[in-house]
């Protein structure tokens, strides 16, 4: 292997641990504050990349019959408990029409412009928009009710959820693969290694969502009562901070990075119904590396995990994910070793 090669392959592995930051970011973030192992978190990618393919093709995406779906059974579950409950009729009322405002805003958007042809930049704007929303709506419909479960239920109920929103996807888009084309077409030659401009549009996405999610967590409102969420949850309620205002935002912005994540792979790779969970244990992989509690420790470990897998497919392309899989065991041992250490002391 000569300097060229190596570059090259350090470069594609730079990008694609770019993605698996996005993903491995949301992970820690959904389990810090909603102890919630979110196993499904590669379907949100699936469902971008489905949805920006469908719409490449002007036709109006499956995304809009789940979303659909997933707001009737959540506007249901609300009933219910609200009934239940014996919830006055206009806080029902209320609570509803918050739920379902920006899905069925969404929806009739989509509806419209879809025969309209819209740009790609809008295209890619409507994948993110139909997608976003599905976050907070699976957290009201699975997780709102558990938020005093162990962590182990939480597993199990995520694996299930993976499981569940797999079969939609079947369903809903087909076992036919999708693939879109890239935002940017250009490339350019640095010092003998070829650069894609699509590669470099990701590693750029990558570093401004990092500076954004810096930015919320440090400066707004918002981002610091997550913060305390995850710090001391029942601290955080005893002031004022709803847990469950914290856990649909988690879900939303893990559902939206998941989007954006597929739109970013979708011109690089074949997207089909069930590609969610090997890109989804990537990134589950990489939060490990971090300990599922530190985001500059998750962009480490994502982009360790795209040089593993880069370096891993140039010397052995059938084994690479096992490579990858494989490169967890020693970090969870040290990680074991360290800490029996550490309360020894």
């Amino acid at each position: 292997m000569d300097f060229t090669v190596a570059s090259m392959l350090a470069f594609e592995g730079i990008a694609n641990g770019a993605l698996y930051a996005l993903l491995a970011m949301t992970i820690v973030l959904v389990f810090a504050v909603t102890r919630v192992l979110f196993i499904a978190q590669g379907e949100f990618v699936v469902f971008g990349a489905m949805s920006l393919a469908q719409l490449s093709l002007d036709k109006l995406p499956s995304t809009v019959w789940l979303l659909g779906v997933l707001l009737a059974a959540a506007i249901l579950q609300e009933l219910f408990v609200g009934i239940r409950g014996r919830k006055p009729n206009r806080d029902l009322a209320l609570s509803i029409s918050r739920l379902a405002i920006v899905p069925l805003i969404v929806i009739g958007v989509t509806g419209v412009l879809v025969p309209l042809h819209p740009p790609v930049g809008v295209k890619a704007l409507l994948s993110l928009a139909l997608v976003a929303p599905m976050g907070p709506l699976l957290y009201r419909l699975v997780y709102r009710s558990l938020a005093t479960a162990s962590v182990l239920t939480l597993l199990i109920v995520s694996v299930g959820v993976h499981f569940v929103l797999v079969g939609l996807g079947l369903v809903l888009f087909g076992p036919e693969g999708y693939r879109t084309p890239a935002f940017l077409e250009t490339s350019w030659d640095i010092a003998g290694v070829p650069v894609s401009g699509q590669a470099v549009l990701v590693i750029g996405m990558t570093v401004a969502l990092v500076g954004g999610l810096y930015s919320l967590f440090t400066f707004t409102f918002r981002g610091m009562a997550l913060r305390a969420v995850a710090v001391n949850e029942l601290g955080a309620r005893i002031v004022g901070l709803s847990a469950e205002r914290a856990g649909e935002i988690c879900f939303t912005l893990a559902a939206a990075i998941g989007a954006l994540s597929g739109l970013l792979i979708a011109s690089s790779t074949t997207i089909y119904y069930d590609t969610g969970f090997l890109i989804g244990l990537k990134g589950f992989v990489a939060a490990v590396f971090a300990g599922l509690a530190s985001f500059p420790g998750a962009l480490g470990g994502a982009i360790a995990v795209g040089l593993i897998e880069s370096f891993g497919s140039f010397w052995s392309s059938a084994f690479k994910d096992s490579i990858v899989f494989a490169a967890v065991i020693p970090i969870l041992l040290w990680r074991s070793v360290f800490f029996s250490v550490a309360e020894e002391h």
